[in-house]
């Protein structure tokens, strides 16, 4: 690991081990710079973008009342600018709940861990994002967000339980 806490390997075998052992990846992590963490959180939000897009031209396809270009351009407006400030929010609202618990995270740490488990994520909402264009709604879909949120929901709780401090 380097001083930014990026391995010199690169980022994806990071995000690979992520989903493996997330505890040691955030180990790891811990310490990194806002500076780079908020390029984490618009990298993620950049891929989950992306992933949209083979769902919208599905979408725009099927319905063409509402054209690809406006549903794509409402789409990078609530993923580029409205949800990295939910995101803040979401983390630092973590922080503060967790001063009622035994276990303390500060700000900084709660932000790490919940943009990791956005990025480390990004893979899966990829995978959604392709199944929702070339396939659509269905069970394939459903199996496919589930795996995507259940992924985020562990390597993010394992981010809060590593990087969180006994009181």
């Amino acid at each position: 690991m380097s001083r930014s806490g990026v391995n010199r390997a690169g980022i994806v075998p990071l995000i690979v081990q992520s989903w493996r052992a997330p505890a040691r990846v955030f180990a790891g992590l811990c310490g990194m710079p806002d500076r780079a963490l908020i390029m984490v959180l618009m990298v993620a939000m950049l891929i989950f973008l992306i992933a949209q897009a083979p769902g919208h031209a599905r979408a725009a396809e099927l319905d063409p009342s509402v054209p690809l270009s406006a549903r794509m351009a409402g789409a990078l407006f609530a993923v580029m600018f409205v949800m990295p400030l939910v995101f803040y929010l979401l983390a630092s609202v973590v922080s503060v709940l967790s001063r009622l618990f035994p276990r303390r995270i500060s700000a900084e740490n709660s932000r790490l861990a919940l943009f990791w488990a956005l990025l480390a994520v990004s893979p899966a909402m990829l995978l959604a994002g392709m199944v929702a264009g070339l396939v659509g709604p269905g069970a394939a879909l459903i199996l496919c967000q589930a795996l995507a949120g259940l992924g985020f929901l562990y390597i993010w709780g394992a981010g809060l339980r590593v990087l969180s401090e006994k009181t």
